[in-house]
């Protein structure tokens, strides 16, 4: 039985929650979480805790599982390993590069095992689009956005993440690792810009975004995401990949809003274009959020207990950040970044 401790119980910490609440091999030893929020009925009678350093030394967990905001990954996925523990801690890794290779090293170091919460590697409509649009061969066009229009409790949401991490940032590293799948290339050069459309946010942070990646293949990616109650649903969810072989693209989604959860990773079907005809793949019964949760869930616990490799998925979660990182900074900066010589 592996004894986890979850931090953080926002939305995706209480859909960890309920995940390992559910599953046999795990046992909650308890929840971390400031605010003292209301939880799912299935939660009430585990210990909670308001600090996580008073959690961590309290319950002595073998798995770490956090979900709090940004800025404090690094630091409690470093403590969380240093005190015994494996660590899944959600996207992004850090908010820095030289926090995200210093987590990395910390789990090669300690030998402890690091997931990080890209839930798309668990959906099978997404790893079927994966797997369609690399057997068309590269170079690649990508084309990807996500912009939410959010007002009330989720635009209070946004808010509080933009204190610290930007959209293009905080969901951008999801869509930008899928690019990274696809074309197994290096980075070379990022591009971006954005705007402020909102007083309500930190006056240094921006609430839309766009940047343009170019990989050592050729390949070529764009990735734009926005939120805030000024956003518009046109066009809020663009999935296009091609290639020189044709193209895949999602085409249908489910009836959610922009700003509901369950519509950042349905699918629907995909439309497979290639030269010499079309193809359309429909998945009619794809996972719900709670379902995806499980099973990225029960995959963190299954490289525990079977002693899964992690070395390049941890690779991946640097570089995926490194990118979008670097597209901030082409922000704030007004010039195209050189990601070949990049430390951090």
């Amino acid at each position: 039985m592996i004894r986890t401790l979850v931090a953080g119980l926002g939305n995706m910490g209480a859909s960890h929650a309920l995940a390992h609440h559910a599953h046999p091999d795990s046992q909650i030893v308890g929840l971390v979480d400031r605010s003292g929020r209301e939880v799912p009925d299935e939660l009430a009678g585990y210990p909670r805790f308001a600090d996580f350093d008073e959690a961590l030394a309290a319950t002595r967990p073998d798995l770490v599982c956090i979900a709090t905001y940004s800025d404090s990954h690094a630091d409690y996925a470093v403590a969380a390993m240093e005190a015994g523990a494996h660590v899944f801690v959600e996207k992004p890794l850090a908010t820095t590069v030289a926090d995200a290779e210093r987590v990395a090293e910390a789990a090669t170091r300690l030998g402890r095992k690091l997931i990080v919460g890209y839930i798309l590697r668990h959906h099978p409509s997404w790893q079927r689009l994966i797997t369609e649009a690399r057997s068309l061969g590269g170079p690649f066009v990508f084309r990807l956005n996500l912009n939410q229009q959010s007002d009330g409790p989720t635009w209070e949401t946004h808010k509080q993440l933009m204190q610290t991490t930007s959209p293009i940032v905080d969901c951008g590293v999801h869509y930008v690792d899928v690019m990274c799948q696809i074309t197994d290339a290096t980075p070379v050069r990022v591009h971006g810009m954005g705007l402020r459309l909102s007083d309500e946010i930190a006056p240094d942070m921006y609430n839309y975004g766009q940047f343009q990646v170019v990989f050592a293949d050729g390949s070529v990616g764009w990735y734009e995401a926005g939120w805030g109650p000024m956003m518009s649903e046109t066009a809020h969810f663009v999935k296009d990949i091609v290639s020189p072989n044709g193209a895949v693209s999602i085409v249908s989604l489910s009836d959610h809003d922009s700003d509901s959860v369950e519509g950042h990773t349905k699918v629907g079907s995909l439309k497979i274009h290639r030269l010499d005809g079309d193809e359309m793949i429909d998945f009619p019964s794809e996972p719900g959020h709670q379902e995806l949760c499980d099973a990225e869930q029960a995959y963190v616990l299954r490289a525990i207990t079977e002693d899964i490799d992690l070395t390049r998925h941890a690779q991946d979660a640097v570089q995926s950040l490194r990118i979008c990182l670097a597209a901030d900074e082409s922000i704030r900066s007004g010039r195209a970044i050189d990601l070949t010589g990049a430390t951090g």
